[in-house]
């Protein structure tokens, strides 16, 4: 399996469709919206540039595209007004993925999002130019000293492959408790390979002083196989070996699918910046939001929470899934982990935890 062709969201505005099923990501968003303003606010104020380039990598599609890059050019607005400038930048906007990602629909919508955004902010507001860069953030994807700031939300745990040795992580499809040892190895061995890499490329593409927000699910502990980084993906294992036993799924074809993500700490993060050398770092936090994306869990509900959490899941995982073991099988195997999903959360407190990270480019790599 080549990520880099299987690796997408559902498409379209259908029922598990990424679109209609990306709430959590959404929260995510505006959770950091205090890190990212003030960091591209930093940007337009030091450097004061005409033209001011932003690239939101791993942007997938739906209303979490647009989400972002508004936020971005309200902030520059409001630095902009703050510091009494009269002439509005002009915004040159690069929405990024990899090319199974469904840029048709985003640019179908955009005529209509850069209409109703125009009329939202008024007179005075600079010209937006959008862009599609279809391709993989483990590689240049813009010429040298290109932009001024990069946002990327819930795309940087994804690796470029599954790491080798992998086959060895038999009955699980992510780090977990009976992963062995050479496994665990291989999984952050491609995570470091591939945020070396990444910074590296962003180093190229980024003007000195430029900012990068980064936004990592990831985990607080320090252990990889913890329920911090993983417990979802234990339990779509649970349901997978079920079916296995119940003869739909080849005990072999399971034993070769592994999930390609690494959910970092804020320490494994810190450390490779440091390692890299071209950014210091402006603040590093690791916070947390409950699987259903509310602050407050109701008990009565949990099954429908369930059924949202599953649908959350299914948009993210079915192509990978369906990739390696056909669509066959896709309705059982989410019916038995919607099931391990409610369970799960009728238990204990299920939570994702994001590492966020704020970086200023300092010198070339």
């Amino acid at each position: 399996m080549r990520v880099v062709d299987v690796l997408h969201m559902n498409g379209g505005i259908g029922d598990t469709s990424y679109a209609n099923n990306s709430l959590l990501q959404q929260k995510v968003i505006l959770m950091t919206k205090p890190v990212t303003d003030e960091a591209i606010a930093g940007v337009y104020a030091a450097l004061s540039p005409n033209t001011i380039s932003i690239a939101d990598l791993g942007c997938s599609s739906g209303p979490n595209t647009f989400l972002a890059v508004s936020e971005l050019m309200r902030a520059v607005d409001g630095a902009r007004k703050k510091l009494r400038r009269h002439h509005s930048p002009e915004f040159h906007i690069y929405l990024n993925d990899l090319p199974g990602n469904d840029f048709n629909a985003i640019f179908r919508s955009l005529p209509q999002y850069v209409e109703g955004f125009k009329e939202e902010m008024g007179e005075g507001f600079g010209p937006c130019f959008f862009n599609g860069v279809p391709g993989s953030f483990y590689g240049r994807l813009f010429p040298t000293n290109a932009l001024h700031f990069v946002h990327s939300s819930y795309s940087l745990m994804w690796l470029s492959q599954v790491p080798k040795g992998a086959e060895e992580n038999k009955g699980n499809i992510y780090l977990a408790a009976a992963s062995p040892p050479c496994v665990i190895k291989a999984y952050y061995e491609q995570f470091q390979n591939d945020f070396l890499t990444f910074l590296k490329c962003r180093s190229k593409e980024l003007v000195i002083s430029g900012r990068m927000v980064l936004t990592i699910l990831g985990r607080q502990s320090e252990d990889p196989c913890s329920n911090e980084g993983g417990q979802i993906w234990e339990l779509l294992a649970m349901a997978l070996n079920e079916l296995v036993d119940e003869g739909f799924i080849e005990e072999e074809k399971l034993n070769t699918f592994n999930i390609p993500q690494y959910t970092p700490s804020p320490v494994e993060v810190k450390l490779l910046v440091e390692k890299e050398g071209s950014f210091s770092i402006n603040f590093l936090e690791a916070t947390n939001i409950h699987w259903t994306a509310s602050e407050f869990v109701d008990e009565i509900r949990r099954d429908h929470d369930g059924y949202n959490v599953t649908k959350c899941m299914r948009a993210v995982a079915e192509p990978l899934l369906v990739s390696h073991f056909g669509e066959g099988i896709i309705e059982k195997v989410f019916h038995k982990y919607q099931k391990k999903i409610v369970d799960s959360m009728s238990k204990e407190n299920t939570q994702f935890f994001n590492v966020i990270v704020s970086l200023t480019k300092t010198c070339d790599s």
